[in-house]
């Protein structure tokens, strides 16, 4: 493929041609739909004596808000967090308020960061993957459970390592979610 001026290779991925354009649903449903199926992986038969397998619902929500900032609405963590109350075994509310305050708290970091790259976003989903699960084992502790911080850290630990290959996962759906399909009419 040449180049032509400013043009990038692949960069003619998405523009319409005739009778071919992005779909509007498309482009919009496929975040909401791959976070709420990552809230049903509670439902797998996964027997562990000990959580760890990591929040994938969560670890979506992060990753599609840092890697397409205008995609989700701030408001997004109440519907989503619901759904996810409902399968997790958490305490109701805490996905609720926990993802609200997640996307709020995201929504602060890029006001204040203009630019970022590969490890700010590492970071700021390490520290915001801590906060979730500590606080989430917190609520289920004064819901009855009990208190002992060193279960979460395999989850933990998996959810670090986990996070950048879910994010070529969310690259790839979002090239999906803006491919071009058949316009009839």
């Amino acid at each position: 493929m040449s180049l032509g001026g400013d043009r990038l290779p692949g960069s003619d991925l998405f523009t319409r041609r005739i009778n071919r354009a992005p779909s509007l649903l498309l482009a919009t449903a496929v975040p909401w739909i791959v976070i709420a199926l990552a809230s049903l992986m509670p439902l797998s038969p996964v027997i562990a004596s000990a959580p760890v397998l990591p929040p994938l619902a969560y670890l979506f929500l992060i990753g599609w808000r840092l890697l397409r900032p205008g995609l989700l609405p701030l408001w997004a963590g109440a519907p989503l967090g619901l759904i996810d109350d409902l399968y997790s075994g958490q305490p109701f509310g805490s996905a609720i308020l926990l993802w609200s305050l997640t996307m709020i708290g995201i929504e602060l970091i890029d006001g204040w960061l203009r630019w970022r790259g590969f490890w700010q976003d590492w970071l700021v989903a390490m520290v915001l993957i801590t906060a979730y699960l500590f606080l989430g084992h917190v609520f289920a502790a004064i819901a009855g459970g009990r208190f002992d911080p060193g279960l979460i850290v395999p989850q933990l630990l998996i959810s670090f390592i986990a996070f950048p290959l879910l994010t070529r996962v969310i690259a790839i759906l979002d090239i999906l979610r803006l491919a071009r399909i058949r316009v009839l009419g």
